[in-house]
């Protein structure tokens, strides 16, 4: 009789009832929350926003903390956490509201102002904890807008022609955190009320920390927006806008006044004012290679020019070198806070539950950064939230009680970073008290 090799390896399954986390990593991110007293800061400005079984706003918010760090992607996903007897045990939670409740708290505190007030407060507590570690006083802003796609009831169609929201966000070149953000329905421009929304990141920048650059693409094309970064002395680089006045100037501009910017593109630096500016401003322009229409001769070569429009003094290579670094300070950092941070689904019917949503993703986006600039080692400060839950949280934790005293064990291989780990918690928190 022929033998027929079994389809499975040679072991055996049994179940134990030692107490056996996958997210020990996750706990210590969890103390790290603990040490800044992060449950405080929520109860103390989110205020008055209780249930009816008597959860606090913490109660609530910081399993979602724990959630999001962890790679949830849904509110349903803290039904993980609420399992995970282990990490509930070390982080001293003894009760995680249900998804529903939680959805149900967003609907309740998103009906009023003061409810994302509160979110915000503790966003700017965040940053100011980040003051010490960021190492200087004079910091970039970088704001844009971004679509998220959503099928719901109140959302409204983008003008990308899609159904769904456009929150504009205000990032922190330097630290890589979301100074402020908001939450706009699909149907907002992404140029609407940029101004105001500059100022607003500008006042929640902590005491001794200042905005003193930015930059934007055209969407903050704005004369307003010229005039008042000269009046507060910021230095800016924002993408223009071809126009009719633009396109004059760069039909009469001489090929003399043209250089060579990266092998097969030129650039160029012109004075240039727009109606109602205060003052002129520069206007890099940046020629690329263009292939003419044959079959149209005299069609429109206006795409293969970009503009910066720009106060500052300068080589003009080196300022688009500057404008360009926006993508990794702005663009990527808002992809690793839809995409690693699961933003890019919004879980409720209603904008302003939506908004309390995404408040908390942000929370969760800023306090992953400054745990990572305040615990982990310089080398892992590039490492993206998948690369930090593949290498860290994401590890395998035992809890043990013996002689009284718990013991938080794992793998022999990992026990030096998290030992460095938690005596950085440890001093990081005696730093900040």
């Amino acid at each position: 009789m022929k033998n027929i090799s079994s389809p499975l390896l040679p072991f055996k399954l049994g179940f134990t009832d030692d107490k056996i986390t996958a997210n020990a990593g996750l706990g210590l991110f969890g103390e790290f929350l603990h040490s800044q007293r992060f449950s405080e800061i929520i109860d103390a400005n989110v205020k008055d926003f209780t249930s009816n079984h008597s959860y606090k706003p913490s109660e609530f918010i910081t399993p979602l903390l724990l959630t999001l760090n962890g790679g949830g992607r849904y509110i349903e996903d803290v039904r993980e956490i609420a399992d995970d007897e282990a990490l509930l045990q070390v982080l001293q939670i003894t009760a995680v509201p249900s998804s529903s409740a939680i959805g149900d708290w967003f609907r309740f505190i998103g009906g009023t102002k003061s409810g994302l007030n509160g979110l915000s407060r503790c966003n700017q507590a965040i940053i100011r904890k980040s003051r010490k570690k960021a190492g200087r006083k004079d910091f970039t802003l970088d704001i844009d807008a971004s679509q998220i796609i959503a099928e719901k009831r109140s959302a409204q169609i983008t003008y990308k022609g899609e159904k769904g929201y456009m929150p504009l966000m205000g990032h922190i070149a330097e630290t890589g955190m979301v100074i402020h953000d908001e939450f706009r329905e699909g149907n907002v421009s992404p140029s609407t009320s940029n101004l105001k929304f500059i100022t607003k990141c500008c006042a929640k920048m902590p005491k001794g920390m200042q905005i003193k650059r930015f930059r934007a693409d055209s969407a903050s094309y704005q004369a307003a927006i010229f005039n008042w970064c000269e009046e507060s002395d910021i230095k800016f680089a924002v993408g223009g806008r071809m126009d009719a006045a633009v396109k004059t100037i760069v039909k009469e501009r001489k090929e003399s006044q043209w250089q060579e910017y990266q092998g097969s593109s030129s650039i160029t630096r012109v004075t240039h004012c727009m109606g109602n500016t205060s003052k002129a401003f520069d206007l890099i322009i940046i020629r690329r290679p263009w292939q003419p229409d044959l079959l149209d001769p005299q069609a429109d070569d206006s795409e293969r020019y970009f503009l910066i429009a720009t106060n500052i003094k300068g080589k003009p290579e080196s300022i688009a070198r500057w404008y360009n670094q926006r993508g990794e300070a702005s663009e990527n950092r808002i992809k690793e806070l839809k995409v690693g941070f699961g933003m890019e689904y919004m879980p409720c019917g209603t904008t302003k539950a939506n908004a309390v949503y995404f408040r908390i993703g942000v929370l969760a986006y800023n306090l992953f950064k400054l745990f990572k600039m305040a615990t982990m080692p310089k080398e892992w400060s590039k490492h993206t939230v998948q690369t930090i839950r593949w290498k860290f949280y994401q590890t395998a934790g035992k809890l043990v009680m013996h002689a009284g005293q718990l013991w938080f064990k794992v793998r022999k291989t990992c026990f030096q970073i998290f030992e460095e780990v938690r005596a950085r918690i440890r001093e990081f928190a005696m730093t900040t008290a």
